[in-house]
């Protein structure tokens, strides 16, 4: 097959400075202050417009001793999220940092309270919590901004710029994934890996990420009908924990998936081919393709899929109509110097001040939590089932 390196000019990357309004600041809270909220607290302390005024967490002393060790003393602390934003009228934001299944709940709460919410991945463990909480947003008219920060990589939005460009042609068929040969997450305790407080497992931790970079390329399609599976052989297993040189109660804790995979039937006679693995016997479980009647998109992936490319894309078309192949490379684009994680929280913070759109809205990722919620519901009766998506 014949290959040619180009730059592809049309698709240029946007370098454009960042710059930020601070005549007005937003008084800022977060919400379970564990590890993940550490890399919220990073960004916020570069944002001259943010002042980061309290925090809340089930866990007495947690919140206070995050906020000393941020370097905010003066900070209020509180033992729950209904707490804090009951003696916090003035507030405008909060990020929501907790575990899976307090993601509706505690969003709720803040909605209802007038506050704008930028709420962790997953969205919510079910469907029908995702809808509730769609249900408080718009009832609140407040901006509500799902925390998926691979979309603001370029490489990402490059792929979406492929797409929408017609390169591709019609989109029939998807398959995406990602997986880590040994990487069940549990950096500080059983938070991820519990039924009680993860709800889901690979599915809602990085499985999310991959069914979005596809999902957003071809402009989010309702999905219509789901296959799915789940399995948890390894978070269920002695050894594994013994060899990662954890407890081997782990395993008796364990309590989600820790592999998931689904046939999609999506509108517009799309498949969707999506699999997804905290642990398994193999270094990948493939790339991400996106097959077109014009051209094909290949994705690689990586070992440790954490929402990232594995290295250049490419495109397989043919010349002329002819059976003679050519392969287009698509050079990896660098980052830019703030990066994802900041741009996902400034365009939340911007859409905030501006009374602009959510950035990453959740009528979007309602459909990327109901692909979860329908792999579960499928893999629990043994057979396909169909989504069903109410108006809100």
């Amino acid at each position: 097959m014949a290959k040619k390196v180009t730059s592809l000019d049309a698709f240029k990357e946007d370098q454009t400075e960042v710059v930020v309004d601070t005549s007005k600041k937003l008084k800022v809270a977060i919400i379970g202050t564990g590890w993940i909220a550490g890399a919220h607290m990073q960004e916020y302390k570069k944002m001259a417009d943010v002042e980061i005024v309290a925090a809340a967490d089930l866990i007495p002393g947690k919140a206070s001793d995050f906020m000393n060790a941020w370097g905010y003393p003066e900070a209020r602390c509180y033992l729950s999220c209904h707490e804090l934003l009951e003696n916090e009228p003035e507030l405008d934001a909060v990020s929501v940092c907790t575990y899976n299944t307090q993601h509706a709940p505690c969003a709720i709460d803040a909605l209802e309270h007038g506050v704008n919410v930028l709420l962790e991945k997953p969205f919510t463990v079910t469907l029908d919590e995702a809808l509730d909480v769609m249900r408080a947003e718009k009832k609140s008219g407040k901006v509500l901004s799902i925390g998926f920060q691979p979309r603001f990589n370029p490489n990402m939005q490059m792929i979406k710029k492929i797409v929408e460009s017609g390169e591709l042609g019609k989109i029939y068929y998807i398959q995406t994934g990602g997986g880590r040969r040994r990487g069940i997450p549990t950096p500080f305790g059983t938070s991820f890996i519990s039924a009680k407080t993860g709800g889901i497992g690979a599915m809602g931790d990085i499985g999310c990420y991959s069914l979005d970079m596809v999902l957003n390329a071809i402009g989010y399609p309702k999905p219509l009908t789901v296959t799915g599976y789940t399995s948890d052989f390894f978070g269920k297993s002695k050894e594994y924990w013994r060899a990662e040189h954890k407890p081997e109660e782990y395993s008796e804790e364990f309590g989600v998936d820790d592999f998931a995979a689904g046939l999609v039937r999506l509108e517009g006679g799309i498949i969707l081919d999506f699999r997804i693995a905290w642990a398994m016997n193999l270094d990948t479980s493939g790339d991400t393709i996106i097959m077109g009647t014009k051209a094909s998109l290949r994705i690689p992936s990586t070992e440790c899929w954490n929402g990232s490319i594995g290295g250049p894309m490419t495109i397989y078309h043919d010349v002329a109509g002819t059976d003679v192949g050519v392969s287009t490379t698509v050079p990896m684009l660098s980052n830019t110097k703030e990066g994802e994680f900041y741009h996902k929280i400034r365009s939340f913070l911007d859409a905030v001040k501006t009374g602009g759109k959510a950035p990453v809205p959740s009528s979007q990722i309602v459909y990327n939590q109901a692909i979860i919620d329908g792999i579960v519901r499928s893999g629990k009766t043994g057979h396909e089932v169909v989504i069903d998506i109410p108006e809100i």
